[in-house]
């Protein structure tokens, strides 16, 4: 990784905050030229620091009742069953983010539904379909204590 210097860091944590923040009012807030923080924001977008902009939705005010966590423990760990286990994945709307990990499901995923029957209708078309799949294991969150994106990155040591 290319080195981040101080003013770097800035940008980024004040635009993960709130991406929608001018150059201009961005170069207010750091006492930058608007043309320096403009490099500086492209620098970043660059490097692959910054991948993106984005809203952030309210699942519940659209109607998605449902935030489900889902282990997966797997049987064949082929690249073959691997690949089609991750096409499928990927190409479901409803997973939001899909960890592969230790311990003892091989997979950890963040799914959502508008329901109850929507979650019951997902585990039986998407995920028992998967290939290699021993057990499905689902915790339902009853309540969302924190939700963020945001890195803790005004802590990083940038010696």
């Amino acid at each position: 990784m290319t080195a981040l210097d101080k003013v770097d860091i800035a940008i980024a944590d004040r635009l993960q905050q709130d991406g929608r923040l001018s150059n201009a009012r961005l170069a207010e807030q750091l006492a930058l030229s608007e043309a320096s923080c403009w490099r500086r924001q492209k620098r970043l977008e660059e490097m692959g620091v910054i991948e993106g902009y984005k809203a952030v939705l309210n699942r519940r005010k659209l109607g998605i009742g449902v935030m489900a966590f889902v282990q997966i423990v797997c049987t064949q760990h082929s690249e073959e069953v691997t690949a089609a286990f991750e096409r499928i994945i990927q190409a479901s709307p409803n997973v939001l983010a899909c960890h592969n990990t230790t311990g003892e499901a091989d997979f950890l995923l963040q799914v959502v539904a508008r329901d109850l029957d929507d979650y019951s209708r997902f585990v039986e078309k998407v995920l028992r379909k998967l290939p290699g799949v021993l057990s499905i294991r689902s915790n339902i969150s009853l309540r969302e204590m924190k939700v963020t994106n945001k890195l803790p990155i005004t802590d990083i040591d940038l010696a």
